[in-house]
């Protein structure tokens, strides 16, 4: 039983005032294979927020996709993009899993502080878009598969913020990158406590 709910915390008085605002607390419980419990806290400000995180024809794709491994494989395909627009590199070329899909559009655009502001938006609605289904069907296997997607995703992002960190010379950049990195890093800690996947051969096997 794989249970997530959202909870608003206050900030310790203590804490750096680049974590002002509110935070959402994530909390996975389950019992697949052994009981454990991780917390997950995608926070930031929405006050700051000035632009949506997501393209129109990103917001378009998320839409057309219902299902809730296709919708994961969407956001980290966004942050994929911003990354390499970040990093100076070529745009990963996206070919269209379906048919019909919408096409990507013209590739994001604006300053590295608003590209990293749109990453964190994207990881904060993956984790809603994980938890919205979890609330319909808790035991529905895309949503450890999904999980699994991301984390994966979360620890090649640690190693570019790492890069982007030592070259960051705006502090309105790198406050982006370590809030981009806290999320990462949440992410990864409940992930790494998923238990291991079920092999597709042992699910179901068909009679003789």
């Amino acid at each position: 039983m794989i249970q997530l709910c959202h909870r608003m915390i206050s900030r310790d008085s203590g804490t750096t005032s680049r974590r002002r605002g509110s935070g959402r607390l994530l909390v996975i419980v389950t019992t697949m294979g052994g009981l454990f419990a991780g917390l997950l806290l995608i926070s930031g400000s929405v006050s700051a927020q000035t632009r949506d995180h997501l393209t129109d024809q990103e917001t378009e794709l998320v839409r057309f996709h219902q299902e809730l491994d296709k919708r994961i494989e969407v956001f980290i395909k966004a942050i994929d993009r911003r990354f390499a627009i970040i990093n100076g590199t070529a745009a990963p070329v996206v070919k269209k899993s379906v048919k019909d899909e919408p096409d990507w559009g013209e590739v994001p655009r604006g300053t590295h502080t608003e590209l990293l502001g749109d990453i964190a938006g994207i990881l904060d609605e993956a984790i809603t878009n994980i938890d919205d289904v979890n609330r319909r069907d808790e035991k529905n296997p895309l949503i450890s598969r999904s999980l699994r997607k991301l984390t994966s995703s979360a620890k090649g992002y640690l190693n570019q913020l790492a890069a982007l960190k030592n070259q960051a010379k705006d502090p309105d950049e790198a406050n982006a990158i370590d809030r981009v990195a806290d999320n990462a890093n949440q992410i990864i800690e409940v992930g790494s406590k998923l238990p291991p996947p079920t092999p597709e051969s042992d699910k179901k096997k068909k009679k003789p």
